[in-house]
């Protein structure tokens, strides 16, 4: 086997033809996130919008030039302008009706979730998840005791538009056994 690289040990590798200068698989700047500082910000569902928005006006569109086109023979495949205005239409009403404002960001739904677990938090984490046909934003929060190792475990949806908790489930914690 032949090519260049560097090894685990940091010594180069040589193996597939390829130069020592030749860079394969970097990461761009901007994806790269061991320079980042701070918290992660999770985008909102409403900007589902815009994308609904814009289905509706091709929607508006294809209907437009349908009823245009409507008299004529010549006109190709003007029956199939009203399938894609219809289509488009339903879709965009979908988008629209998916695209719920986010009225709780993560750390609001981790306080309401270390209220909701019934006992002393130390470690918690969010997950955005999505329940229903309307997708609605939720977070799934997973939350451990504070003693070391944690004896209990909860895990918490907290619904991200209006902050009420959806279901809390608490157990002791089967990862850890005292006297086992």
């Amino acid at each position: 086997m032949s090519g260049s690289g560097e090894g685990a040990s940091g010594e180069e590798v040589r193996g597939g033809g390829a130069s020592a200068d030749e860079v394969r698989d970097a990461l761009p700047a901007e994806l790269d996130a061991r320079g980042f500082v701070g918290p992660h910000q999770f985008p909102d569902n409403s900007r589902r919008r815009y994308p609904a928005y814009l289905y509706g006006a091709v929607a508006a569109a294809c209907a437009v030039a349908w009823v245009a086109g409507r008299g004529r023979e010549d006109g190709p495949g003007i029956g199939g302008l009203l399938v894609a205005a219809a289509v488009l239409a339903a879709v965009g009403a979908y988008a629209r009706a998916a695209a719920w404002r986010m009225g709780v960001r993560e750390t609001d739904a981790l306080v309401r979730a270390t209220r909701a677990a019934g006992f002393p938090v130390g470690h918690a984490s969010a997950q955005q998840v999505w329940r229903g046909w309307r997708s609605r934003p939720t977070w799934r929060v997973l939350c451990y005791s504070a003693e070391d190792p944690p004896l209990r475990r909860a895990l918490v949806l907290v619904d991200a538009v209006d902050g009420r908790v959806v279901e809390c489930l608490s157990e002791e914690n089967p990862e850890f056994r005292p006297g086992a």
